[in-house]
């Protein structure tokens, strides 16, 4: 009888070795994995997030500035369909990105 319980025991340790043996080699590759893994994210930089003011101005100000891109888009848009010269195309821009800090100054007056 007691050679049969240690033949039994003999068996029982070999598989919880080898369930160990196992055991040790997964949790090896999933520390290889997750090692590679955060080598890799701190190679990639993050994306920062950057939180809008949400007060009634900046939200005029958002509006503003929208209004203005829009319009300049538009006066460009026109000076293509209208003008057919080259010059002229040139000069209608850069006419535009003089013009339009003065405009805004004029028109958005910010101090008052």
């Amino acid at each position: 009888m007691s050679k049969e319980r240690a033949r039994r025991r003999a068996e029982r340790e070999a598989e919880q070795a080898r369930q160990a043996a196992a055991r040790a080699k997964r949790e090896a590759r999933r520390a290889r994995r997750h090692e590679l893994r955060d080598r890799m994210v701190t190679m990639v930089p993050r994306p920062v997030r950057v939180a809008r003011q949400g007060g009634l101005i900046a939200r005029r100000q958002r509006t503003q500035n929208t209004v203005v891109a829009v319009l300049f888009v538009l006066v460009q848009v026109a000076a293509w369909m209208l003008l057919s010269g080259w010059a002229a195309r040139f000069g209608v821009l850069v006419l535009s990105l003089l013009l339009v800090p003065v405009l805004v100054t004029v028109v958005f007056d910010r101090r008052s």
